[in-house]
This record gives C-alpha cells, structure tokens and sequence, in this order.
C-alpha cells in the first residue's frame, strides 16, 4: 500500500528519480500490472505513483523514444505512454479475474501471511455485494479493493464480456485522471509560478496516500462489522 512511502528526508523523489533513470516505463508497468492483477500487489503505491508519473510524463517520454534531455515532447509521444500503461492495467486486472475463476475459493482456506490478508478479499466481496458489476470500475479508484476486486470478479463468475468492459472503461478513466492530472498540474505550476512540482513530490504524494487510502482504512480497521473476519461467514462465501 501507499504508506510505504511516508518518509521524510526526500525519500519519495529520490524513489521516483530511481524508477526513471533506473526502468523508468518499464518499472511503472510492472507495478501497475502487479497491484491490479496480483494478490500480493495490494501494498504498491499506484496512484500516488501515476500522479508522479505524469508529473514526470517529459522524461519519460524522452527516455522511451530517445529523446535528448532538451528536446521537444509532443502530445501523442505521452498518449503512447498512457496507453501502455492503460493496457498494464486492463492485463492486469484480467490476471486477476483468471486468477479468481481457477483458484480464488481456495483462498479463503489460504494461511494468512504478511502479504495476504482475508479481510482484504471478504472486504472486496462487500464491496461487490453492494456496488455489484460497477465494482470494477469504483475499484481502480480504491486501494486495496483494487487488487481484489477482479479476483472477486472472477470467483463469482461475472460474465467476460460484462467484466471486459468494466475493466477497460476502468482502466482508461483511471490512469487517464491520474497522470493526466499530474501532467496538466505540472505544466500549469510551471507557467503560473514558474516552479516545479517535482521539488514538491513529497508533499503532493502524501496527499494523494491521505485522500485515496484513509477512506478505505476507516473502513477495514474502524468500522468493521460485528463479525469475525478470520473466517468468512455463510454468507460471504462465493456463490457463481
């Protein structure tokens, strides 16, 4: 999850300076398509690090096509790179909804480990109870619940064409948003006050961790239902 990310000292800009000069796109497909398509990829910091990416959208765009430090970036050259993105994100969710339709029952039997919670899965069940097929899309805007939901989404054997489109519809509006958002802010601070957000990537990525996850927070450790979560209830089983 975000929180990984919290300290201080410019630990977050070195962090994201070392993803672009050390695999750059490449490192940020992989854990797009981890968090979104692997159980144990809850903990990656996915908004915050799109966000980041697109407030770096230039250098990344420079390094994919080779690109000299000073050289012009041209809009379609980053609408290639959100678009790689976008399909790291719709792979992965599609991993995911495999993952749940061959084995995802199974897991409510798994040994919980640091990296695999119960709660985190019976929570994004809830959530697909109450929200049903529009849990795919509502998920990728929500930490941890949007690793599980196309697990979920595939244990109860949501139909492929219905789960596609929500996954794709989901994927475009969400890496779209985000590192859109940090580009056009990126660009607007610049002209504006003529000052980088790159200097400010502590703080701004701190407050994407504080709006996207103390909601979903409050919602697993504070306002639990009554019932254990060590071991889901009748009714929390999967039923295709």
């Amino acid at each position: 999850m975000d929180t990984f990310l919290l300290d201080s000292g410019g630990f977050i800009q070195r962090f994201i300076e070392w993803i672009i000069n050390y695999g750059g796109l490449y490192i940020l497909l992989l854990i797009v398509f981890a968090e979104t398509g692997l159980f144990v990829g809850f903990f990656f910091p996915g908004d915050s690090l799109l966000f980041a990416a697109g407030i770096y959208m230039d250098d990344l765009t420079r390094e994919l096509f080779n690109l000299d430090s000073n050289a012009p970036v041209h809009s379609y050259q980053w609408i290639v790179i959100m678009i790689m993105v976008m399909i790291a994100s719709i792979l992965g969710n599609i991993a995911g909804y495999w993952f749940g339709r061959k084995a995802g029952p199974l897991l409510y039997e798994r040994k919980e480990t640091w990296l695999f919670k119960r709660k985190h899965l019976i929570r994004a069940k809830e959530f697909y109870d109450r929200y049903g097929k529009g849990t795919i899309f509502l998920a990728k805007f929500l930490p941890i619940i949007r690793t599980f939901a196309p697990i979920v989404g595939g244990m109860v054997k949501m139909p492929r064409p219905i789960f596609t489109f929500y996954n794709i519809i989901g994927s475009i509006c969400w890496v779209a948003i985000m590192m859109l958002g940090g580009h056009f802010l990126e660009s607007w601070a610049q002209r504006k006050f003529d000052f980088s957000l790159k200097d400010h990537i502590e703080a701004i990525t701190i407050g994407i961790i504080l709006v996207t996850t103390l909601p979903v927070l409050y919602k697993l450790f504070f306002n639990r239902n009554k019932r254990d979560t060590t071991v889901p209830p009748a009714n929390n089983k999967i039923n295709p």
